[in-house]
Parts: C-alpha cells; sequence; structure tokens
C-alpha cells in the first residue's frame, strides 16, 4: 500500500534523495489524495539537509518517549524483548523482506515496509496491534510541536482509531522530558550500576551503548505475529 511505503520512508531517517527534485515530486505524486503527507514533504524538504537530521536524531534517538523502537514501548530492556524480536523477524523473512545487520526488526518504517506488502486487512490490523503506543507517541509529538505528528495521526486515521485525547494530553504534560542531558546521564548511570551488578563487569561499556535506556514502563501489549493476523 502506497501509504504505508511512503510514511515509512518519511520516518525513516532523512536521506539525501529527499532533497532531490525528482524524488520529491515522485513522493508528492503517490501522495496524491494525501493532502496532509505532502504537507509534510515540502515542508521537511523546505529545511537545509542537515538541520532536517539533526532533528530527527534529537527527537527519535534521544530518549525513548519518542523511539521508533516499537519494543521498548513494551518490554523495556527485558528478556522478553530478544523473542519478540525473533518472532517479528521470522514474519519478516516469510514475507521476503530481507534485514541488513545493523536493522532491528521492531524499528517502525521497516515495520511499515513489511505491512505495505501484505494484504490490506492484515496490513490494517498490524496498525490497529499499535495503535495505542502509536497514540502516545502522537500525543508526545503534539507536545512538542513536532513535525512528524502529522505521520502518526495518519496510521491512526487510516484504521480509525479513535484515541482519548485528554487523557493522552494530561498524561504528557505530567511526563518529565526523557531527551534532556540530565534525564539522559542519571539513565546512563543506573544502567551502569544495575549492568555492573548482574555481569561483574564483562563487556559493560559495549552492552551499556547497546542498551542506552533502562528505565521505562510498559505502555501497552503488543501482539505483532504474523503481521496481525
Amino acid at each position: 500500500m502506497k501509504r504505508l511505503k511512503v510514511i515509512s520512508l518519511l520516518l525513516d531517517y532523512p536521506r539525501e534523495v529527499l532533497w532531490q527534485h525528482q524524488h520529491q515530486q515522485e513522493l508528492l505524486e503517490e501522495c496524491d489524495n494525501l493532502p496532509l503527507l505532502q504537507i509534510f514533504i515540502n515542508e521537511l524538504c523546505a529545511l537545509p539537509q542537515l538541520e532536517a537530521e539533526a532533528r530527527w536524531v534529537a527527537q527519535f534517538e534521544r530518549g525513548r518517549a519518542t523511539s521508533l523502537l516499537l519494543f521498548e514501548h513494551v518490554h523495556g530492556e527485558s528478556r522478553d524483548r530478544g523473542q519478540a524480536m525473533v518472532d517479528l523477524l521470522t514474519c519478516y523473512e516469510q514475507a521476503g523482506l530481507v534485514l541488513n545487520e545493523r536493522e532491528l526488526p521492531d524499528y517502525l518504517p521497516l515495520y511499515l515496509e513489511y505491512l505495505s506488502v501484505q494484504p490490506e486487512q492484515d496490513a490494517r490490523q498490524g496498525i490497529t496491534d499499535i495503535a495505542p503506543i502509536l497514540a502516545l507517541i502522537t500525543a508526545r509529538l503534539r507536545h512538542q510541536d513536532s513535525l512528524y505528528a502529522v505521520l502518526f495521526a495518519q496510521l491512526l486515521s487510516w484504521v480509525d482509531y479513535r484515541a482519548d485525547s485528554e487523557r493522552l494530553s494530561k498524561k504528557v504534560r505530567e511526563e518529565s522530558d526523557d531527551r534532556s542531558p540530565e534525564a539522559i546521564d542519571a539513565v546512563w548511570q543506573e544502567e551502569q550500576v544495575r549492568f555492573l551488578s548482574e555481569s561483574g563487569g564483562c563487556d559493560s561499556a559495549q552492552q551499556q551503548h547497546q542498551r542506552r535506556f533502562a528505565r521505562q514502563p510498559a505502555v501497552q501489549y503488543l501482539n505483532l505475529t504474523s503481521g496481525g493476523q
């Protein structure tokens, strides 16, 4: 489905190809009946590429609140996340989707790419399965006046998901900003103490880098088996 494929591309790290005029026009044509996506493309590409890249990193790579790694919102750093990754990877392989060694199966743009080649009913169910997570991220992005909020809202609209906006807004207003240097520092320090106590310090530097954040309550149960079938 074109919608999911386009949103997958736009949610990913901004690539140079987006700033090539011909590619922009092709994307806009793909979204000919999706004016909000057209507006997003125009606003994103109006930024200098380096600024767009910096904004993306600040939005999705610092803190977990708006992370694009789905299982961080469900399993955190628990061992259950590993098995969930394996199960999702199996779904991708069955669909003929090949990941490179640096890609994580629960990366939202990758999941959307997978759903884009599934039957529409299965794709809609796949979005519905993660809708509570998408709704919370949408509320957080809107609270931050992020350009990217519209992409998440488009996914929710496609499956006609109605979130309790008032409750989510209240929750988001009460949250602390986990992207601040102080918050990231505190989590790193806690992770170091916790991990050293568990492993005796074996490979701690590498694993601290891979396991950046240790503390976050689970948001919702997530069913991602067979694309929501």
